[in-house]
Order: structure tokens, then C-alpha cells, then sequence
């Protein structure tokens, strides 16, 4: 046998227990989980050193298998092994070492009782202001606080609720399905979040097993949402309400290229899940976001106007801007589809909000964004 026909079985494997996932068979999954790892930990016999990104490639799946069949210590094993052998290229290096971060984690969680949803997302935030293991404090908080919206819509929309514009996310939901901040392995700003299983069974009834998918589903919406896949979207969500949501709040993770330069998001049990932003990505998302309303106003009645966001009251239809050089602060009316997670983190910030100038000298809201 040869690697590639081991590799091909691993990922046979592999392609069973994902189908298993989705009909809700854990333990059969398991099973195939633990199969494909195997044939990919056998594989690796037949890769000539010389050939290091496959062999760096094939190490980190054949320790992301193991972890996904529940055999935790039989990764971390395998990685402290490889990792001793120093063979490996350096990228490899650097990804076991995350994936053991999370080993210990599952571990120490275990031992505490604690239960996660499937999947570990890392945050990597890299930029000017940004120094190896360090950032500025409300630039992290900020960017913990928009993951954290990005996955509460997700359960939301997983759980069939119907959209919610105003307010936060529901008592039961936040009891439900914490998400916690997991220590993450130094790198230019990291931190992890896993979800914790619902704790009272019966309160979503049939709904609950399609939890299990959020954090592959919060990649689908975070990936269709930064490369300009507007219809994609619309076809993944219940409503374009969740889709221009997602958007929005996408929106509000892309760096600028300003303080930050990139914000990749990606799984710790392997490479299959990325999504990197960019100020590239918010230039598409602005591009959605702009086709999805369509205006009929002259060109000569749009601007765009820069400030501080000091007030708002979006159950009155208004927001307060506090530009520079004015004596009083702008009242920028007619908010409309303006949502609570999306705007809130913006107040004492400054923003970019695109209005229509009415012949009145009054303001019409068309959409807000950060300035970094």
C-alpha cells in the first residue's frame, strides 16, 4: 500500500463519520473518526521525510482525527511524538502545538464535567498595534464581543427563532449555550471560544442536536459572508433579515488595514476550516451590503459623514453623531433595520455612517460602520 491509497481510505472514513454527525449518530461517527485516523497514522510510514509540507499536513490530521474520534490521549501522544522528532516544518510545528493547547483544555474539562458543542474556533488578530502575544484591551474585547455576537445569531438561526432586532439574546439561550474564552498558545493576539452544551435537556426539545453544528455552520456564514456571496447567504439563512445581519456583523470583524491588519478564524482540529479577513473583505462586504439595498436617491443627496456615535434610541428611529468642528452633534433619522448587537459595540466610537441629505437639511440613515 502506499500513502495516497491510505490516504484516500482515511478520508472515505473520515466522509462517513461526518454523514453519521449529521444524522445525529455520535458514537458511529466516533467509530469512523477513529478508522480514518488510523489509516492516516499508517500512512504516514510510507512519506519520505524529504517531503515535509505532506508530511506536516498528514501529522496534523492524523492528530485531528484522533481528537475528533474522543481519543484525546492517543493525540496528544502522537503530537508530543512528532513534535520530538523535529522533522517537522515549522507551520506544522506551530499548529500541534495550538491542537495540544486544546488537548489539555478538553482534558482539564472533562476532569471539571464541563460539556462543549463540537469544534474549538481560534481568533488571530494580527496588525500595527498588535505585538506577539500582546494587544490593546478594547481593541480584544471588542473583537471577543463581535465572535460572541456572530455565534449567538448562529444558535439562533440554528435553533428556528425568529430574528431578533432588538436586545440581546434570550435568558434561556444565554443559559444554554455559553461560550467560553479559552486560553489560546501565544501567537500575534490569539484567544479561542468553545460553546457549552445546553445544560437542561427539554427546553429545546428536537431542536437541540442541530446545535451540535454551530461552530461548522458559523464558518459557512463567516466565509459566504466575506467573499461576496450575497445569494449564497440568502440561500443558507431563513431570511434575508438574518443574511444582511450576518453580513453586518461580519462587517463589523474585518479589519480596516488601519490598526489591524488581517482577523483569521479558523479550527484548532485541523486546517479545514479558515477564514482569514482583511480590509479586502470589508471592501466586499460593503459591496453586498450596498447591492442588498438598492437606492433610487440622486448621487448628489448621499454622504458620508465622520464621528463619534454618542447617542442612540433605536426604538425612537434616531442616532446622535458628534463631528468634529460642529457645535452640536447630528441627529441622523429614519435607523430602520438597524439591529442592537450591531450598533451597540459602535457608541463612543468613531463611525462612518452613510446618510441621504433631504432637501430639508436633515438626514436619512443608510448604514453604519467603524472607523478603526
Amino acid at each position: 500500500m502506499k500513502w495516497l491509497d491510505l490516504h484516500k481510505e482515511s478520508e472515505k472514513y473520515a466522509s462517513l463519520a461526518e454523514h453519521a454527525l449529521r444524522e445525529g449518530k455520535v458514537t458511529e461517527a466516533q467509530g469512523f473518526y477513529k478508522e480514518a485516523a488510523q489509516h492516516e497514522l499508517h500512512s504516514l510510514d510510507f512519506i519520505e521525510l524529504a517531503k515535509q509540507r505532506t508530511l506536516g499536513i498528514t501529522v496534523i490530521s492524523t492528530i485531528a482525527l484522533y481528537y475528533k474520534a474522543k481519543e484525546i490521549s492517543e493525540a496528544e501522544e502522537i503530537a508530543h511524538t512528532w513534535l520530538g522528532k523535529k522533522v517537522l516544518p515549522a507551520f506544522a510545528n506551530e499548529e500541534i502545538k495550538k491542537m495540544l493547547q486544546t488537548i489539555w483544555s478538553e482534558k482539564e474539562f472533562e476532569d471539571s464535567g464541563v460539556d462543549f458543542v463540537k469544534g474549538t474556533v481560534l481568533v488571530s488578530v494580527k496588525g500595527r498595534m498588535v505585538v506577539h502575544g500582546g494587544a490593546p484591551l478594547e481593541l480584544i474585547l471588542r473583537k471577543i464581543d463581535e465572535v460572541k455576537s456572530l455565534f449567538y445569531r448562529t444558535i439562533e438561526m440554528q435553533l428556528n427563532k425568529p430574528f431578533r432586532k432588538r436586545g440581546g439574546p434570550s435568558t434561556e439561550i444565554q443559559d444554554q449555550f455559553c461560550p467560553w474564552l479559552i486560553q489560546a498558545p501565544a501567537g500575534s493576539y490569539q484567544f479561542a471560544v468553545k460553546i457549552q452544551k445546553p445544560k437542561v435537556r427539554p427546553l429545546f426539545h428536537e431542536e437541540e442536536p442541530e446545535a451540535e453544528d454551530v461552530t461548522s455552520m458559523f464558518f459557512k456564514i463567516l466565509s459566504l459572508s466575506s467573499q461576496d456571496k450575497h445569494e449564497e447567504l440568502e440561500e443558507l439563512t431563513p431570511n434575508k433579515e438574518y443574511a444582511d445581519a450576518f453580513l453586518k456583523l461580519t462587517r463589523n470583524l474585518a479589519p480596516t488595514g488601519k490598526s489591524i491588519e488581517t482577523v483569521e478564524i479558523k479550527s484548532v482540529t485541523g486546517i479545514e476550516d479558515s477564514v482569514v479577513l482583511s480590509s479586502e473583505s470589508r471592501k466586499a462586504i460593503n459591496k453586498s451590503i450596498a447591492s442588498s439595498k438598492p437606492s433610487n436617491q440622486p448621487e448628489s443627496t448621499k454622504h458620508q459623514i465622520t464621528g463619534i456615535l454618542r447617542a442612540l434610541n433605536l426604538n425612537k428611529d434616531w442616532i446622535e453623531v458628534d463631528i468634529p468642528g460642529e457645535e452640536r452633534p447630528v441627529i441622523i433619522r429614519q435607523t430602520g433595520d438597524v439591529i442592537d448587537d450591531v450598533v451597540g459595540p459602535m457608541v463612543n466610537q468613531q463611525v462612518l455612517v452613510d446618510v441621504i441629505k433631504t432637501s430639508e437639511g436633515k438626514y436619512v440613515f443608510q448604514d453604519i460602520q467603524l472607523e478603526e
